[in-house]
This record gives structure tokens, C-alpha cells and sequence, in this order.
């Protein structure tokens, strides 16, 4: 069974629970017609757990940080979508408080991540 390195990251997996939470949201924004959120929001989910996934597979650890780099930010775009979805009446506050604060976790254990990289 082929394994990637990507696969035993607790970042990557973690990133991809959330962003299947967030597809959750996607979806039923999509129901509601509202396809621009429903599609940034999906595409700035997948953006983590790609960027961890792509950055895993360079050879040089510098190249592997700025990945890591891009998935955080990638992160603090979906906290910013999900704000403007709360405030909009989209979602109710405490889901977007509970995505952020596992956002905010991932991110923390990006950096340090990170940092074991340097």
C-alpha cells in the first residue's frame, strides 16, 4: 500500500478534519445559493492540507517552511471567511468561534512545526 510523507503529518491530518468541516459549510451554502462564498470557502480549505502535502514533498527544508508558510496564511483566510459568514447571519457564531479556535490550534502547531524544521 503506497504511503506519502504528507500522511503521518498530525498537521495534514488535522487540516484535513477541518477542512471537512468547512465542506460542511460549503455545501450547505451552496444550497442556499450562495456559490462565491461556498466556493472560496472550499478553496481556501483545501488550500492547508495542499500546501502541507506539496511542501512535504521538497527536498530542501527551506522550501518545506515556506509551504508551511502558505498554509498558515491559507488558515487566517478562512478565519477572515468565516467572520464575514457570521456576520452575514450565514453560520451561527459559536460554529465560527469553534472553527477559529481549532484554526488558531493548527496554525500554533504549524509554527512549531516549523521551527523543528530550522
Amino acid at each position: 500500500m503506497a504511503k506519502f510523507r504528507f500522511e503521518d503529518l498530525e498537521i495534514w491530518k488535522e487540516a484535513i478534519a477541518i477542512a471537512n468541516e468547512l465542506f460542511d459549510i460549503a455545501d450547505d451554502l451552496e444550497e442556499r445559493k450562495k456559490f462565491r462564498f461556498s466556493e472560496q470557502l472550499r478553496g481556501a480549505a483545501m488550500s492547508i492540507s495542499n500546501n502541507i502535502a506539496e511542501g512535504s514533498a521538497s527536498i530542501f527544508k527551506k522550501e518545506f517552511i515556506n509551504y508551511l508558510n502558505f498554509a498558515r496564511r491559507s488558515a487566517f483566510e478562512n478565519v477572515n471567511i468565516l467572520i464575514l459568514l457570521e456576520k452575514r447571519k450565514f453560520i451561527p457564531a459559536d460554529l465560527c468561534e469553534n472553527l477559529k479556535i481549532k484554526l488558531d490550534i493548527l496554525c500554533r502547531k504549524i509554527t512549531n512545526f516549523q521551527k523543528t524544521l530550522k
